[in-house]
């Protein structure tokens, strides 16, 4: 079975192929001849997944998933949110956005914070959509040097160390992706 990830994401793209059964193909957009910005105009995570599955799969006809991702502080309201991997501008610098919400928090006794993923797959014209939550907390600062986006300031509960300390099977196994992910390779074993 071929099937496509609808992100230009290299990190999340190697995450998910340690996931995904060997006998599912998983392509990229650069496999497919995709290089355009998929749109991603929807005010919720699971809108935004599915409007990013549906255009690949409405475009170029490939049964396709597609992932968002964001991290909702409590004491922020859910912010960042749907708007994570822009927080702090249209640049989409990692560093610039930990730094944002590490300033935003500074003052915060509570830091308390969930990742959230939803997946939304567009295959046989079906749509399905598969959610994985993450619980933790922000750290005061910075700690490790694997992963991405804000992996270096949370630290998930019950675990001493930051996604961004974490092996990636480690991470794999609790991360807010991983679990969407398991319950979109249970969905396709099925």
């Amino acid at each position: 079975m071929k099937l496509v990830f609808a992100t230009n994401n290299l990190n999340k793209i190697k995450e998910v192929q340690e996931l995904i059964p060997k006998d599912i193909k998983l392509l990229s957009l650069e496999d497919i001849g995709c290089f355009e910005d998929i749109p991603e105009t929807g005010n919720t995570i699971e809108g935004n997944a599915i409007q990013k599955a549906n255009y690949i799969k409405e475009k170029y006809g490939f049964d396709c998933f597609a992932d968002d991702t964001g991290l909702e502080v409590d004491t922020l309201n859910g912010e960042p949110g749907v708007f994570s991997a822009r927080y702090a501008g249209d640049q989409r610098n990692s560093n610039d956005n930990m730094n944002k919400l590490l300033n935003a928090l500074k003052n915060s006794i509570n830091r308390t914070a969930q990742f959230k993923t939803v997946i939304a797959l567009n295959s046989n014209n079906k749509l399905h959509t598969f959610m994985g939550i993450c619980k933790g907390e922000i750290i005061i600062s910075k700690r490790g040097e694997n992963g991405f986006g804000y992996d270096p300031i949370f630290q998930p509960k019950g675990y001493n160390e930051t996604f961004a300390e974490m092996d990636i099977s480690i991470k794999n196994s609790i991360s807010h992706r991983g679990k969407a992910v398991q319950l979109l390779i249970a969905y396709l074993n099925s």
